[in-house]
């Protein structure tokens, strides 16, 4: 049995082959901590199988405890296949994809989506409503920002003004009967690159638990979800402030820790860093925390709200976590300063390096 601590990093969507040369950062620190634990010599010695493949714009890295390697290798093929085809179905940049053909489809006619999609686009509509639009998938509409520090592009402010009004989630018509999604509005679009990644993760280890796979853990480009029977993994959260070093780690037996933030796609401009977390009302990078990570168990109470809390704003976020019984979380403000719940203060393991304050 291994214990495990991995980097948390951003969750997003990315063309393919964008973003792989940051999330390198995955493979090279981002899991620490390695030990092993016997059971006893009456039971067969549990192996591990790590295995990395780019997924989703980043690399998707899933290890695995078992007595069999051969199990757990077949296991670990098909949870990629099944990520593989959410991702194609989801992935905006992919023409083919059930996104593109709602986007075509804007102010025209609804467009039939498969099951796994709309079930993400109602956690999105959720999101977008618990935040007061925070969270927004139609951000997707504001074009001509490209967060490439070799290669950056960034639109005239007149540009955003005449985009922003596309940018609003009630545009975003659901019919759950029909298994419909339609667009209200003519070129507006949705990128679900801060909503799907979590469900798409999820699937993944529903294939390893299939497989009877009972300790596992998918770190997908820093979002982490992990599954335990036994010793519970050890997780290591990043310092947005400085990002070749953790903050601290938390151990956790089941559930997720993801996180956002402004580190990791950005360019600098005049002095000024331009990040990819927009917020919504004004199209423009969020101003507030330099980054958030949250902790469940259970996905509906992370999912999306890590950028909307970049969005929202410290005081709002802190308020958002502590109302949530189910919700843990961090937040790296811009003075420096981090605040931490009160119940994940208690049981997180911090760098004497990065003490919360």
């Amino acid at each position: 049995m291994t214990m495990r601590a991995a980097f948390a990093l951003i969750p997003t969507l990315l063309p393919k082959g964008e973003g792989l040369k940051t999330r390198s950062l995955v493979l090279s620190l981002g899991l620490l901590l390695a030990g092993l634990i016997t059971t006893g010599c009456h039971k067969p010695e549990p192996t591990q199988h790590r295995e990395a493949r780019p997924l989703m714009g980043t690399v998707v890295e899933i290890t695995t405890d078992g007595p069999d390697t051969r199990a757990l290798v077949t296991a670990t093929d098909a949870a990629y296949r099944e990520m593989a085809r959410l991702s194609d179905m989801m992935n905006h940049y992919n023409p083919d994809s059930a996104v593109s053909a709602i986007n075509r489809a804007a102010g025209k006619h609804p467009v039939q989506v498969p099951r796994e999609l709309m079930q993400v686009l109602t956690y999105a509509r959720a999101v977008s409503e618990r935040t007061g639009g925070a969270f927004d998938i139609t951000v997707g509409s504001l074009k001509g920002w490209r967060f490439d520090a070799e290669q950056p592009a960034m639109p005239a402010r007149a540009e955003i003004a005449a985009l922003l009004p596309r940018v609003n989630y009630r545009h975003l018509i659901l019919d759950q009967r029909a298994s419909s999604a339609y667009l209200s509005a003519a070129s507006v679009r949705i990128d679900l690159g801060g909503i799907a990644k979590l469900p798409i993760l999820a699937a993944g280890m529903d294939v390893l638990k299939q497989h009877a796979i009972s300790r596992a853990m998918i770190n997908g480009g820093g979002d982490v979800m992990v599954t335990s029977q036994r010793r519970p993994w050890r997780v290591g959260i990043r310092n947005p402030l400085r990002p070749d070093t953790l903050f601290a780690v938390v151990e956790l037996q089941r559930g997720f820790v993801v996180s956002s933030g402004d580190y990791e796609r950005y360019f600098i401009r005049d002095g000024k860093r331009y990040h990819h977390i927009l917020d919504p009302r004004t199209g423009f990078p969020t101003q507030g925390p330099r980054g958030v990570t949250l902790i469940s168990q259970d996905m509906e109470s992370v999912n999306g709200l890590s950028s909307a809390i970049m969005v929202m704003g410290a005081r709002r976020g802190q308020e958002l976590i502590e109302q949530h019984p189910a919700l843990e979380g961090i937040i790296f403000n811009p003075d420096g300063s981090t605040w931490v719940s009160p119940t994940l203060a208690r049981r997180l393991i911090v760098s004497n390096e990065n003490p919360p304050h």
